[in-house]
């Protein structure tokens, strides 16, 4: 018997229960994944605490993970029973040793991409791709603020957006942290608790303010990085680690330079094959070509995954975290 981490009521991490779980046999079009590896992400404790309401409990969370194929169903003709595959949206359930999902959410894994790495990068890659390509296309000479720097998506956004030769500046939590974005291609990282950002972006950009925004954080960040942008640039609300973001007037936009804001999702900017294929392939060649590194800063068993919800809600992450299933 196989087991997984389910939760029977929404909360803190207490609720996590390890407990026996089996998947069952995949139905037409689904394959039963045997996990080795799973991404822990900011979306699984929306999901653990309600925020993101599940459709039922009891539930297992998790968007991101990597393994091998060991059963598929019918009318699955693109996997076979020992192919590694990795994947990352939903629907949930990636938190347990075995799961059925929907085939045409898998993705063929590289001989040399590892599952430990595969479930670091997929969610935070294929965001930073569409960050980076689909929200603002960004180009050389583009300068661009990206909250967070040190984070799982963060480090990602900084060497992908480095590779495409554009200016990055980032926010962080310590002087630490700015090494790790510094590391990872980050040109300016500043220390939000020690300077106002939106007077350090300007000084960086003589006055001219940034291209683009990616801001995961929110409530705390909101107001301020419009303030960063420059006339009709683009605010890309992708998360909200510290609370949602309060209602505001439209106007806002308008009085502040014409600004463009979107929220976007990963769901929808992979949910044709197509896309996701597109997604894939694209992270897994600047990963491949050594453009991005994938940090994986933090692994724990699977079982301890209420430990990882802590250290993570307690920012004291730094790049991916990963619950490893260990061999039975």
């Amino acid at each position: 018997m196989t087991h997984a981490i389910r939760m029977h009521a929404t909360g803190g991490p207490e609720v996590f229960v390890w407990e026996p779980y089996d998947p069952g046999s995949p139905g037409p079009g689904e394959v039963r994944l045997r996990h080795e590896a799973v991404g822990v992400n900011f979306i699984d404790v929306y999901h653990r605490t309600g925020l993101y309401p599940l459709p039922t409990l009891p539930a297992i969370v998790g968007m991101e993970g990597a393994g091998v194929v060991e059963e598929v169903g019918q009318g699955v003709t693109e996997f076979a029973p020992g192919d590694r595959v990795a994947y990352a949206g939903n629907p949930p359930g990636a938190y347990a040793e075995a799961r059925l999902i929907p085939a045409r959410r898998l993705v063929h894994l590289p001989d040399d991409i590892s599952t430990v790495q595969a479930a670091g990068m997929m969610l935070r890659g294929m965001t930073a791709r569409y960050l980076l390509f689909g929200c603002h296309a960004v180009k050389k000479g583009d300068a661009i603020l990206i909250h967070a720097a040190a984070g799982g998506v963060g480090s990602l956004v900084c060497q992908w957006a480095n590779h495409l030769g554009a200016t990055v500046i980032g926010t962080v939590g310590s002087p630490d942290k700015a090494e790790t974005a510094r590391a990872h291609g980050c040109h300016h990282p500043i220390l939000y608790r020690d300077e106002d950002f939106v007077s350090r972006v300007m000084q960086i950009t003589d006055g001219r303010g940034v291209d683009v925004v990616y801001d995961s954080v929110g409530k705390s960040t909101f107001m301020k990085s419009m303030n960063c942008l420059r006339p009709m640039g683009m605010l890309v609300s992708f998360g909200q680690s510290s609370g949602s973001v309060p209602p505001f007037d439209p106007g806002m936009l308008a009085a502040k330079g014409s600004l463009f804001l979107t929220r976007p999702s990963l769901m929808h900017y992979t949910e044709a094959r197509e896309d996701l294929l597109a997604h894939a392939h694209d992270l897994f060649a600047v990963v491949r070509q050594g453009a991005v590194r994938v940090p994986i800063g933090q692994q724990f068993p699977l079982r301890e995954a209420g430990e990882a919800h802590r250290a993570l809600e307690a920012r004291q992450t730094t790049g991916s975290t990963v619950l490893v299933v260990q061999e039975r």
